[in-house]
């Protein structure tokens, strides 16, 4: 399948408004372009996801634009420092959370935090006193002097989450941080997300958990062979593939033929009819034509159970767009290498 690259929503913001600008970035790694003309632009203050099936480039693109990879070509920004050029600049005011923990196994979570923050430069008091702080901000009090070989993988990724903020940096990567949780925590993660952005914080955040980037992220980008080939709101992503629909279930199911004509004629658009559900689907091209479309049922005194407009979905945006079902489907060595 060819992609052809596509880019919607407003234009450039002013350089002063990102807290990340990138073009063109490029990595090798031997024969293989892991990532081949990466352009970011995220503003400050908002989650920026980006989507990807494994191989694409995004954990890559990532550590360009932390300064653990130096790129082969491009350049990039973080608050307006160059990556390359002011690197320790840049290293003071992001924070990296990648998809394995960094944290010690065989000390404790304290011990950890404590350990992260001396690193830092804090004072023995005030390190204690973060790691009390982040413990309880990520539930996990009980489990403060247990060494880690104990812990379950959520309580893993929530620690190295907190080990991410102890001096709270203005832009967070997160690549891919809920992986493998169960649903409690992953919400329980989302909501610390929200959370660090409501603060002021930016968020770079990768996921193979589409629903998650259309929970969280106020833009997305697709990258797919090492290229962004789609950049947008979610919104923009689904209306970019498809129309939406109008589904209608008459209470009777003797009246679904009646319905469907009732649409057809009202929309303009062809009527598909479930026999089995006696479900009427249509595209929906004016969502204000839908009141038209139940006074004219209520005039032939046909009763609707149910209605429902749905958008395409991240899923059906990601399979057209990559021609894979779900970001998780493929694997290429180069980005594991990376």
């Amino acid at each position: 399948m060819t992609v052809t690259q596509m880019r919607t929503g407003p234009g450039p913001a002013s350089p002063t408004d990102l807290a990340i600008d990138a073009t063109g970035l490029v990595k090798h790694f031997g024969a293989t372009r892991a990532v081949n003309g990466v352009d970011l632009q995220v503003p400050t203050g908002t989650v920026y996801g980006v989507l990807g099936p494994n191989g694409a480039g995004k954990t890559t693109t990532i550590s360009m634009l932390a300064t653990l990879l130096r790129p082969d070509a491009g350049s990039a920004r973080i608050f307006g420092h160059d990556v390359v050029a002011e690197s320790t600049t840049v290293r003071s005011l992001i924070g990296v959370t990648g998809q394995h923990a960094s944290v010690d196994e065989d000390l404790t979570a304290n011990q950890n935090l404590v350990l992260f923050a001396r690193l830092l430069g804090k004072s023995r008091a005030a390190s204690r006193a973060r790691a009390d702080e982040l413990l309880h901000a990520f539930a996990l009090e009980d489990a403060a002097d247990r060494p880690l070989k104990e812990f379950s993988g959520g309580m893993r990724r929530r620690l190295d989450l907190a080990a991410s903020l102890i001096d709270t940096p203005p832009l967070l990567f997160l690549d891919e941080p809920t992986t493998g949780l169960d649903p409690r925590t992953r919400s329980q993660m989302w909501e610390t997300i929200r959370g660090l952005v409501r603060d002021g914080a930016t968020v770079l955040l990768t996921t193979q958990y589409l629903d998650e980037a259309d929970q969280l992220a106020d833009r997305i980008a697709v990258i797919d062979h090492g290229l962004v080939i789609a950049d947008g709101t979610a919104d923009q992503l689904k209306q970019s593939v498809g129309s939406s629909t109008l589904q209608l279930t008459p209470a009777d199911r003797a009246d679904a033929a009646v319905v469907a004509r009732t649409v057809e004629a009202v929309l303009g658009e062809p009527a598909a009819l479930s026999p089995e559900a006696s479900r009427v689907t249509a595209t929906l091209h004016r969502p204000d034509l839908v009141p038209d479309v139940l006074i004219t049922l209520r005039e032939h005194d046909i009763a609707v159970e149910e209605i429902a407009v749905q958008k395409p979905s991240l899923d059906e945006v990601f399979l057209t767009l990559t021609g894979r079902a779900d970001p998780g489907a493929d694997h290429d060595n180069a980005e594991e290498a990376s």
